[in-house]
């Protein structure tokens, strides 16, 4: 059995404090945790987390910028690495990488996959092929998992 995340607590891009565990509950959720200095988070990994919201609509992809000592997040700083300058999904703010530390992250982008029960089914980290392939697989087995549950 998979461990249980009580709560995932971020703060909404107006600072007021979010756990993602009671907003998205019984849903099927994809964190990427990331940070905007991170090229290998904004050149492949957000576009890859789009990439997954298209593919497999039933999960929710959730954005988490893990601050860290002079690479923090804001609302102007997150939505300005978007072109189109909106947000392609939810994004939050991990102030002091709590949320990075608690998920026990090796890197950013960490990838979290939690299913509708809110088990952590699988944490991958990186942005290669390599991670790419992981998550498909593992997203097609969770939602495969989920849909027959």
């Amino acid at each position: 059995m998979n461990p249980l995340i009580p709560s995932i607590t971020v703060l909404d891009l107006d600072g007021v404090a979010v756990d993602l565990m009671q907003l998205y509950s019984n849903k099927t959720l994809l964190l990427i945790i990331y940070n905007n200095d991170c090229l290998g988070c904004t050149g492949r990994a957000i576009p890859l987390a789009y990439e997954f919201q298209q593919d497999f609509p039933s999960i929710q992809v959730v954005g988490i910028h893990a601050d860290f000592v002079g690479r923090t997040g804001n609302k102007a700083n997150i939505k300005a690495i978007f072109t189109s300058g909106e947000l392609p999904f939810p994004i939050y703010i991990d102030p002091n990488h709590q949320v990075y530390d608690q998920l026990a992250s090796e890197g950013t982008p960490q990838w979290v996959l939690i299913s509708e029960k809110g088990e952590l089914f699988r944490s991958v980290f990186g942005s290669q092929d390599n991670a790419k392939n992981r998550l498909f697989y593992a997203l097609e087995s969770l939602v495969a998992t989920d849909m027959s549950s």
